[in-house]
């Protein structure tokens, strides 16, 4: 039996939609945690720690990933966002910050685009959605995911991209990978596979970055240099800095801060720095 090292709380939603959930710490301010891709609440455990003794921290579980419901959904971004935005209703949640990681970033900028009252702070650590995909590289990538699906196994796929995902990936990636595997044996294959499908058509059909004019609220975007995820390294040859560097013009009010010798798990391999830049972020945009 799966567990996490929190309480785990549960909530029904509209749409047959249930949400695990943790909620650590207390303070004025509310910190909002959005997963990845395939992900769970606790990639953000480190952050958590380091947070929760000045702000309350309620991570979640996406619709049909970790300790969630299993009912039947599309997965897109949009579905997310809005289930996202039906847990902030029901939780009554005021004086928010979002941090999104990876598609949760992707999720967090959709859901204030479309629901821009619901929060008054915006974080995101190595956020999906900031990538153009022309109609070729949609093509080339579904091609090549497709291709890569038939010859690696649930697990294998798993494991690859964790060990992507950091720079110096030891012992850390093998912790997270352990206990993504032990949630993935829970699950149904069929629903496994549909619900990694809808998320990556999700990443790739529904981008952000021609909408983030549209975001007011005070944004703080965090890179790993070494990023090797983001942005896709087959189909667009720049660096993560620059995709950034480009991205974060369109923002309204966005700052932008890239942690050396770190990939894309950064609230992992960076945990106090990035907890640090949390803070500062959120003292900075208190006054103004």
């Amino acid at each position: 039996m799966v567990s996490y090292p929190y309480k785990t709380h549960r909530i029904a939603l509209p749409g047959n939609c249930e949400i695990a959930y943790v909620d650590e710490g207390r303070g004025e301010q509310t910190i909002l945690f959005i997963h990845g891709l395939a992900n769970y609440a606790m990639v953000w455990q480190k952050n958590i720690e380091h947070l929760k003794h000045n702000y309350r921290c309620i991570a979640i579980d996406l619709p049909g990933n970790g300790l969630s419901g299993r009912n039947e959904h599309d997965f897109s971004i949009k579905f997310f966002a809005e289930s996202v935005y039906a847990f902030i209703k029901a939780m009554g949640l005021k004086k928010l910050c979002i941090a999104g990681h990876s598609m949760g970033g992707q999720v967090a900028m959709t859901l204030l685009i479309n629901h821009p009252e619901c929060a008054e702070k915006l974080v995101l650590c190595a956020p999906a959605g900031l990538e153009e995909f022309s109609s070729f590289d949609k093509t080339l990538f579904f091609a090549g995911y497709h291709l890569f699906d038939m010859v690696s196994s649930e697990e294998g796929m798993l494991r690859k991209t964790i060990e992507h995902s950091f720079y110096h990936h030891g012992t850390q990636a093998e912790s997270v990978i352990k206990e993504l595997t032990d949630i993935m044996k829970t699950y149904k294959l069929n629903y496994y596979r549909k619900m990694i499908d809808g998320c990556i058509k999700g990443m790739i059909e529904e981008p952000v970055l021609d909408r983030v004019h549209l975001i007011k609220q005070p944004t703080l975007i965090l890179f790993g240099m070494h990023d090797a995820l983001i942005p896709n390294k087959l189909l667009h040859h720049y660096t993560p800095e620059k995709m950034a560097r480009d991205a974060v013009k369109k923002f309204p009010s966005a700052t932008l801060e890239m942690f050396a010798n770190c990939g894309h798990f950064l609230q992992w391999e960076k945990a106090e720095e990035v907890s640090e830049s949390i803070v500062m972020f959120l003292k900075r945009a208190g006054t103004m």
